[in-house]
């Protein structure tokens, strides 16, 4: 009987060690889940992070590249001190440079849209970098 006994021990004691290193491999895996599901969060935090930081510089570049039009305005007041002024004679003449103005501006406007575009497909195409990037390290 004693033989049964100690065979019926060992078995119990291995018994014991399978279910605790089946419980500690639950909790290993359980611990893994969640780091990816943290990991996953993280990518798409540092996507968005992204984004708004390109959104940003492309922001930043356009107030640069736009042209200051205070300094202008600074400059007209500056012309009041001085006795001549060059008004033109007619009213045709004074339309044709009325014209002229607007052309310019018009042109300043376009110049500035195209910059602006440029930077944000600039911008949407290193975003989109970015999420292939990130897909393929949740794909991972």
């Amino acid at each position: 009987m004693n033989r049964f006994e100690n065979v019926r021990g060992d078995a119990l004691a291995r018994l014991e060690e399978l279910i605790g290193a089946t419980r500690l491999n639950d909790l290993l895996r359980k611990q893994e889940e969640e780091e990816k599901k943290k990991s996953c969060f993280l990518w798409v935090f540092a996507v968005i992070g992204a984004i708004a930081a390109v959104a940003g510089i492309a922001y930043a570049v356009y107030r640069f590249l736009e042209p200051d039009y205070l300094e202008d305005f600074e400059d007209d007041f500056d012309d009041e001190d001085e006795d001549e002024f060059d008004y033109p004679d007619d009213e045709e003449e004074a339309a044709e440079k009325v014209k002229e103005a607007a052309e310019k501006a018009e042109e300043a406007v376009d110049a500035a849209a195209e910059k602006a575009e440029e930077a944000v497909d600039a911008a949407a195409e290193k975003a989109e970098k970015v999420a292939e990037a990130v897909k393929e390290a949740v794909q991972e």
